[in-house]
């Protein structure tokens, strides 16, 4: 059975959350966040974010310093709707993930298959001096 490990340290992305929920009649914003998985292999972290309905050239992934950056932009269809539930969230998204440890970002890869775009970051190897 895989171990789940759960780090209890805050991110800026849960405190910020925490903040609009808080005063969500005051603030709104149309950038969401997709739900995101980050975990960690031998040598690669892995980023994996639910977002279907899209294309590999929608997204925009960028690394500065220890963080990933993911946006990108799902459409709505243009028809007008009476809706009588709507959970599908359509328009500007971004998340910003802390990564782990450093990582080797000119080998990193990404791939999008079956509505969740993957990237993997390769750990950077670590040299001792002699």
């Amino acid at each position: 059975m895989p171990t789940v490990i759960r780090k209890t340290r805050e991110t800026l992305r849960e405190a910020r959350r925490g903040v609009l929920h808080a005063v969500s009649w005051q603030v709104k914003s149309s950038v969401w966040d997709p739900p995101t998985d980050v975990y960690e292999t031998g040598d690669a972290y892995v980023v994996r974010m639910e977002i279907a309905g899209m294309r590999e050239a929608d997204f925009e992934v960028s690394i500065q310093t220890d963080t990933l950056y993911i946006s990108g932009n799902r459409p709505d269809f243009p028809a007008r709707r009476a809706y009588h539930q709507m959970e599908i969230r359509s328009g500007r998204f971004a998340n910003a993930v802390t990564l782990p440890g450093p990582v080797d970002a000119d080998r990193a890869e990404a791939a999008y298959q079956d509505g969740f775009l993957t990237i993997t970051l390769p750990k950077e190897k670590i040299t001792k001096a002699e």
